[in-house]
């Protein structure tokens, strides 16, 4: 099993801000980063695709519709374009001056402070591995500046993990599923150095965990959103939770622990 870096492991669980701080602060912005450091969380998580001129952008949706002021797909706006959106109004008027993130600014931003989990979204995988396919650039982005081993890269898509690892084979992959399938999660196992496992929490079984762990393979559930699910997964055995609100997860925990 892949170790992380002794100076940043916790006790496990390991907390992990789902797109941040995502409770309070609106979702996949540099302030929702920022409060999930404050916070405690031992690692961040977000979401990356490519603008129509192919550059980097942490979102979650396919379109901007939600989380932006703007319209239409991520895929088929420039960066220029995205880059003047307004990303926090639709959460509070208080959020009004965030914009949706570059990966190139949340990795100089946090890169040093935190572990960073970095979804590579499904819909960027681009059957042909062009020069400046999404897994190139983001491996590129890794080595530049020397994080690569405070760096978990996660995907639902197995064909973009297997482009991850030949890239670069020393980088942490994480396996993203919805639904529980550990034939298809050994399967990969298999032929990937998987560092973790991501299912939905609702899937996860002691049994599953303990099959997982067999393989040296670390279990992160998402989203976990109440510190009664959390203990009983903590009971699990999990080596990390993803949750929205890491404060109400560290606190809860501690509790539990006392």
């Amino acid at each position: 099993m892949k170790p992380l870096p002794r100076e940043f492991l916790p006790e496990s669980p390991i907390i992990i801000a789902h797109r941040g701080f995502k409770r309070l602060y609106p979702e996949n912005t540099m302030a929702s980063f920022e409060a999930a450091i404050r916070a405690g969380a031992h690692m961040i998580e977000l979401d990356v695709t490519l603008s129509r001129d192919r550059k980097m952008v942490v979102i979650h949706d396919d379109t901007l519709d939600r989380t932006t002021d703007g319209k239409g797909l991520v895929q088929e706006t420039d960066l220029k374009e995205i880059l003047k959106l307004d990303a926090g109004s639709w959460f509070d008027s208080r959020f009004k001056e965030e914009k949706v993130p570059t990966l190139e600014a949340i990795v100089a931003c946090c890169g040093r402070r935190t572990f960073i989990n970095i979804e590579i979204k499904e819909s960027a995988y681009e059957t042909e591995q062009r020069p400046d396919c999404i897994e190139q650039q983001v491996v590129s982005l890794i080595q530049s500046q020397k994080c690569g081993h405070r760096v978990l890269i996660s995907s639902f898509q197995p064909e973009i993990l297997f482009r991850i690892a030949k890239l670069d084979s020393r980088l942490l992959l994480g396996f993203l599923t919805e639904e529980t399938d550990a034939e298809t999660v050994f399967h990969f196992a298999g032929k990937l150095d998987l560092y973790s496992w991501n299912p939905e929490a609702m899937s996860v079984t002691e049994g599953l965990v303990q099959e997982v762990h067999s393989r040296n393979i670390r279990v992160f559930p998402y989203t976990v959103n109440s510190v009664s699910q959390a203990k009983a997964l903590v009971e699990k055995k999990v080596d990390g939770l993803f949750t929205d609100d890491p404060v109400l997860m560290i606190q809860g925990l501690n509790c539990f622990r006392q």
